[in-house]
């Protein structure tokens, strides 16, 4: 492992931080999705795990794929056409899937630029809170690409087709205040505050019964493509797991002296 993805957990919460701020947290090597891919699967097995925030060291958030090595066409930038299409299926687009099976809500606390393939990994979080210092760029067309990571999947489920249209044929950065105002994220706040702000949401979350909120995410995640009859077959599937659950049962107890719920 290259230890670029730092991992904490405290009271539930993970805190996962990217941790190369001399390359701005830049994404290229397989140790770097492999260390994803273990930490969505370590966060899947732990019961005790029950948000996820996902930060970067130094002053950008993720400046996507690295460029050095697109220009000298090393690493998985190397070889022809097949090589790299091989590349990107068995490298960078690993962390798409592993983080689109995290079993717990993961919270992008986004303290800097957010670029390329960076833009696409705040997209692919739950929920995304912004610094002030905070940019989002899907900026592949101004190198003559296209996202390769699934942003062409994540950004407009973010922000809706037209303004997912503009941001990628432009390739033209946007700022916290903007990404504020077109959804991308729910909140802006100081850079000192970014940390703590994510925090208080996640622990908002872990307040909550984990089966509970692990399987709302899985039917907001099936939801996302799901007809609505498949959807309420598998809503009456988890609910009725969850009407035999403790932590129902414990719900119950604490509400039936005042009338049930609210």
């Amino acid at each position: 492992m290259s230890g670029f993805l730092l991992r904490d957990v405290r009271d539930g919460v993970a805190t996962w931080t990217m941790n190369r701020p001399d390359e701005r947290n830049a994404l290229g090597d397989d140790d770097q999705f492999d260390e994803f891919v273990a930490a969505c699967r370590e966060a899947n097995a732990d019961a005790a795990t029950r948000v996820v925030i996902l930060t970067g060291a130094g002053p950008a958030f993720c400046a996507g794929g690295n460029v050095k090595d697109m220009a000298e066409r090393t690493g998985m930038f190397g070889g022809g056409p097949e090589g790299v299409r091989a590349s990107y299926r068995s490298g960078i687009q690993r962390i798409p899937l592993a983080i689109d099976a995290l079993e717990v809500p993961i919270i992008a606390a986004v303290n800097g630029p957010a670029i390329g393939a960076g833009c696409d990994l705040a997209c692919m979080c739950d929920i995304r809170i912004a610094s002030t210092r905070a940019t989002f760029g899907e900026v592949f067309v101004k190198l003559g690409l296209i996202p390769g990571d699934g942003g062409a999947w994540y950004l407009q489920r973010a922000v809706g087709l037209a303004k997912a249209a503009e941001m990628t044929f432009c390739g033209e950065p946007i700022d916290a205040a903007e990404a504020l105002a077109c959804g991308l994220v729910s909140k802006v706040v100081a850079p000192e505050r970014l940390l703590d702000e994510a925090r208080a949401l996640a622990g908002r979350m872990a307040a909550n019964p984990t089966g509970a909120v692990r399987m709302a995410k899985r039917l907001m995640r099936e939801a996302r493509h799901a007809g609505l009859a498949s959807v309420l077959e598998l809503s009456a599937a988890l609910q009725a797991i969850a009407h035999h659950t403790d932590a129902h049962e414990q719900a119950l107890r604490r509400l039936a002296p005042r009338g049930g719920a609210r």
